[in-house]
């Protein structure tokens, strides 16, 4: 018998998908999975490892120091006890360091746009988000990438705003499209705006531009300054570049941030055997050392203010000296990463999900599901870089968004566990059941915790074989491209009043028209002869 087949027996199929529907109907008591479930059970390091490591990178901080740190930043370290060598590195004292962890903030709250969305940050709670800047989108019908725009963002904003399992969105391509710097800011700024009610993160390289895009959200929020007591997007910056060097485009984003109230993300990210040494526990060391760098930086500006140990080490293919994201090394490092900042009770930030694989194939099924997982078990508050990212970064797949929010759906429900109690032990279901009807299909506990402890997927396929047959025999991909464009068809959300819309176009140069953001524009329709449609 065809397992999904309406027509099977009561005995067989008690609860099947009819019952399904009608507690889906009703709702779930409590959703399978969601951001916030607790992490923290794997730790590759062991207490006496954290320590040497801990110990190492103060070293490092004391001794070799980081280099090229800005004027206004060397003026508060050295009135603090720090030390400019000759050659200019800022060289920060044991004692200096550990303040400055003592009095880091510990937990915060990164703002939705609904505040269902809200994500709080702290212990080891987990969620995950896009991220990755790439210049490239894959084409699932060509199979080729072209260049990102920015009406990609918008519709990449659109979908996310749809997948569950996606909690957080963090530019994940580039506006290849909009040249001046301004603009692309202003724009990329707008796009995650009207297309996303959950909380996300722009980049920006002009420390003037994080002022105009505070404009545009205190603008629809209401007034000014309401913007700064809920922020609800973070700036993206690099204030380190590896190894030891401040960035001064970087390190000026980030400062003024901390002086707009921003809560600030800044990943810091060397490369094992490239910009950091090719033994994992050296890069370590140096992630380490840098991560703890940009505590410092906006704990100089601000003592407490809101800052992630956002360590995301990556790894070399030694072969060929190129960035390697799916690798066992990367998730191993990355946990590792993780735990060092729980080792210092601090928010954790990480990439993972960063596949080498061109297309979303299996390669990147699991290269994603290994580097995901591992990261979430070992308790990132988030991990960006989670879904979409092909092509060690260089390009994102409108597909890929789909597929790995069903992959990161089940590596959620294994971090959320398997809850023990004296009603989940079941004795008395098991006594009665071996003794009576033989099955569990029916009971009231199966029907009952069918939406609540089981979690199933939108694309991922569990059909007979001979029903995926008979439906045309359809890969993850094309399924994935239905549900995208099924999605992407009709949800056009109106998150900025017309008013403030019309007021935001007046006083920005605001690129997307009118036009490329309504359902009329057909831009997404579902292909008839389409070989899948979301009926589970």
């Amino acid at each position: 018998m065809a397992a999904g087949d309406e027509n099977a027996s009561p005995r067989r199929r008690g609860g099947g998908r009819s019952a399904r529907h009608k507690m889906r109907e009703a709702g779930p008591a409590q959703a399978p999975v969601h951001a916030g479930l607790e992490g923290g059970a794997f730790k590759p390091l062991g207490e006496r490892d954290m320590e040497r490591i801990h110990n190492t990178a103060l070293d490092v901080l004391a001794n070799v120091g980081v280099a090229d740190p800005l004027p206004e930043m060397v003026e508060l370290a050295l009135s603090k006890g720090c030390a400019l060598s000759d050659d200019g590195r800022l060289r920060f004292p044991h004692a200096f360091v550990e303040d400055i962890i003592a009095g880091a903030c510990r937990e915060m709250t990164i703002y939705g746009r609904d505040p269902a969305f809200d994500i709080h940050l702290r212990g080891t709670e987990v969620s995950y988000s896009t991220a990755g800047q790439a210049v490239s989108i894959y084409e699932n019908a060509s199979r080729s990438y072209r260049d990102s725009t920015l009406l990609d963002l918008y519709d990449l904003a659109r979908l996310v705003d749809r997948l569950d399992h996606i909690h957080r969105f963090c530019q994940p391509i580039v506006a290849t499209d909009i040249a001046d710097p301004f603009e692309h800011a202003m724009n990329i700024a707008y796009a995650c705006l009207s297309g996303t009610r959950k909380s996300f993160s722009c980049a920006m390289v002009e420390p003037d531009h994080i002022a105009q895009a505070v404009a545009m959200f205190d603008l629809v929020l209401g007034g000014e300054g309401r913007f700064r007591e809920k922020p609800f997007c973070t700036i993206g910056a690099c204030p380190i570049v590896s190894p030891l060097r401040f960035g001064e485009d970087g390190a000026r984003v980030g400062i003024t941030s901390v002086r707009l109230g921003i809560p600030c993300d800044f990943a810091v990210a060397p490369q094992a055997g490239a910009t950091a040494p090719a033994a994992l526990a050296g890069t370590l060391v140096q992630v380490t050392a840098e991560t703890l760098a940009t505590i410092i930086m906006t704990n100089l500006f601000a003592p407490g203010h809101p800052t992630v140990y956002a360590a995301w080490p990556l790894v070399s293919d030694l072969r060929t000296g190129s960035f390697s994201g799916g690798s066992g090394e990367e998730a191993l490092l990355a946990a590792a990463a993780v735990q060092m900042g729980n080792f210092y009770k601090l928010p954790t930030s990480v990439g993972a999900g960063m596949s080498d694989s061109k297309l979303p194939d299996n390669q990147a099924g699991f290269e994603k599901a290994l580097t995901t997982a591992l990261a979430g078990h070992a308790g990132a508050n988030y991990i960006g870089e989670a879904a979409g990212m092909q092509a060690s970064l260089m390009g994102c797949s409108f597909e890929a968004l789909v597929i790995d929010n069903d992959m990161l759906g089940a590596v959620q429900r294994t971090i959320r566990g398997i809850e023990v109690s004296d009603e989940t032990l079941s004795y008395d279901l098991i006594a009665q059941t071996a003794s009576g009807v033989g099955h569990f299909l029916g009971s009231d506990q199966t029907l009952s915790l069918m939406e609540s402890e089981y979690l199933y997927p939108e694309v991922s396929d569990r059909r007979a074989s001979s029903d995926w047959e008979a439906s045309g025999s359809s890969d993850i991909r094309e399924r994935a491209e239905t549900r995208v464009r099924e999605i992407l068809s009709s949800h056009y959300p109106r998150y900025i009043d017309a008013r403030l819309d019309e007021e935001i176009r007046r006083r920005f140069p605001i690129l997307l028209s009118r036009e490329q953001m309504v359902a009329e524009g057909r831009r997404w329709q579902v292909q008839p002869d389409a070989k899948f449609r979301s009926e589970f």
